[in-house]
């Protein structure tokens, strides 16, 4: 039986599935689907960190994918899944503002590493003489850290603004997390300024972004078309098809979802475009990157040798 006690101060998450065998059914899978992203990114991690072949830009900025997404999915599925156990579906005032702050930052900080990743085909593919110096170690550190200063000021600025929002007596998220758009929903005030601060920032994180990586793809692959070799033709493609499926699958429902004004959204339609950017692309970016990439494989090879051979 569901529980539904809270304080003055607590938000009530609807969540994701009822309480019902399909509702349990999609509960599972969703649990399958969380192991198998911390298992793949933390996989990714510790292999790219083992495996030297692997020190390079692009590697360097797929292993900081995989932490994000780690931590991405973990600030969703944990209590959506606890919600769902217990029946208690109450978070506090604090821990909606912590889960909204954590989700904010990662979300952008994906966004722009995207972008980075679609900067790193664009050299190696279309300029690789300069690709030494454009995108050195301290290329990358630079491209890392700017893109966690510009999320967490963009986040701090939204999760403060938010929770200065006088709310209505009902306080009840129909969502599975603390989503802004949602809990604007509920406020006790005209919030059109601020939702204009969201626009804004929905086009300066993604909109932007998804251009630039989109711009980016389609240099490159004006490139592999020109190219001679058969081999390479493939190799680069077989890459860039991989991180354009991340970006389709990434941005497409976010952009969709947070640029749409508020009469035309649904509750039921917003839950489930969520579950493409909180849920599916955390898992798909390992499973992508990996059972796609000879690389990655050979890597995996090598390290399975190598541990096989200092136990025996």
């Amino acid at each position: 039986m569901e529980n539904y006690t809270q304080t003055s101060t607590d938000f009530i998450l609807l969540g994701l599935f009822p309480l019902t065998r399909i509702g349990l059914f999609f509960f599972i899978v969703i649990i399958i689907i969380f192991l198998m992203a911390l298992f793949g990114n933390l996989s990714m991690i510790l292999l790219i960190f083992l495996d030297t072949h692997l020190h390079t830009p692009m590697y360097f900025l797929l292993s900081q994918l995989s932490l994000i997404d780690l931590n991405y999915i973990s600030t969703i599925v944990p209590k959506m899944a606890s919600d769902y156990l217990s029946g208690n579906k109450s978070i506090s005032f604090i821990g909606c503002g912590v889960q909204s702050f954590f989700f904010l930052t990662l979300a952008g900080a994906e966004a722009l590493l995207l972008i980075s990743m679609a900067y790193d085909r664009y050299m190696a593919i279309c300029f690789p003489l300069h690709y030494p110096i454009r995108m050195s170690k301290k290329v990358c550190v630079l491209m890392i850290t700017g893109s966690w200063i510009m999320d967490l000021v963009n986040s701090c600025a939204h999760t403060l603004y938010d929770f200065h929002i006088p709310y209505c007596r009902s306080r009840t998220i129909n969502h599975f997390f603390c989503d802004v758009p949602t809990m604007l929903t509920l406020a006790c005030m005209d919030t059109w300024v601020y939702e204009y601060t969201v626009f804004v920032s929905t086009i300066l994180f993604l909109v932007f972004p998804f251009i630039g990586t989109a711009c980016s793809y389609g240099r490159v692959l004006f490139t592999i078309c020109h190219m001679r070799s058969t081999e390479g033709k493939k190799k680069a493609y077989s890459t860039c098809s991989s991180h354009l499926t991340v970006v389709t699958l990434y941005f497409g429902p976010f952009v969709y979802t947070y640029l749409r004004p508020r009469p035309f959204r649904s509750p039921t339609e917003d839950k489930v475009l969520a579950v493409f950017y909180t849920i599916l692309t955390p898992v798909l970016n390992p499973i992508i990157y990996s059972l796609r990439n000879k690389e990655v494989m050979g890597a995996l090879r090598r390290v399975i040798q190598r541990f096989c051979s200092v136990n025996m």
